[in-house]
Formats: C-alpha cells, structure tokens, sequence
C-alpha cells in the first residue's frame, strides 16, 4: 500500500498547491499567463476552493486508503470532467490559456491512477 499512498499524498499536494496559489495569488499567476481577471474574483475563488477540498480528500486517501474509496472514485469524476473539459476547449480553440492543458494532462494521469488504484481488490482487502 504504500506506493499507493506515495500517490495520494503527491495527488493531494498538487491540488492542494494549485487551489491555495489560484485563490490567494490568482493576480500575480494571471498577470504572468497574461489573462484578464474577470469581471467578479468570485469566479476564480469558487473553482480554486473546489480544487483545494479535491486535494484534501487525496489527504484523507493517503492516510487511509481502504476507508476511503469514495473519495477516490469522486476523484475519477473530477479529474474526468476537468480533463475532458480541457480538451474540449483546446479542440475548439477556446481554453484559456496552454497551462491549462497542463493541468488537464496531468489530472489525466491522476484519473488513470485513481482507476488503477480501484481495480486492485485484493490488495485493499488485505489492507482493511
């Protein structure tokens, strides 16, 4: 199990990391990606909060990963629509900004991981 955890904790430092940089520096990270602000901040603090309590589920994950299954398969549905979502826009020529395929692969390749995780069941029973 403890490779598995290695993976939870780094999944839930990165998106603990990016919801407190987008919440709390979202000026100076925009200001570099030369994107506007909107119109509202409310906008960039809602999806950074979001993406801050996803990284604090990984957490509970990491500490316990049998106990928390659910959390890992809520994961698949986040990284899924955020990833597919990315490339939605990157494929009609509207996403924001490249960084934000970055984040898309990467979440990508969390969402691969969360489903490999559950498709061990022998390993999580003889964890529990």
């Amino acid at each position: 199990m403890t490779n598995w955890r290695t993976f939870f904790l780094v999944a839930a430092i990165y998106d603990i990391v990016l919801g407190v940089a987008f919440f709390s520096l979202y000026g100076p990270l925009f200001d570099a990606l030369g994107i506007a602000l909107p119109n509202n901040t409310s906008y960039i603090h809602l999806t950074a909060a979001f993406v801050f309590t996803q990284g604090l589920g990984y957490w509970f994950v990491y500490q316990d990963p049998p106990a928390n299954l659910g959390i890992v398969k809520l994961g698949i549905v986040y990284k899924a629509i955020f990833s597919g979502l990315a490339f939605y826009y990157l494929a009609i020529g509207q996403l924001l900004h490249p960084v934000f395929l970055v984040f898309g692969v990467a979440d990508l390749l969390f969402l691969i991981g969360f489903w490999l995780f559950l498709r061990r069941p022998s390993e999580l029973a003889a964890a529990a």
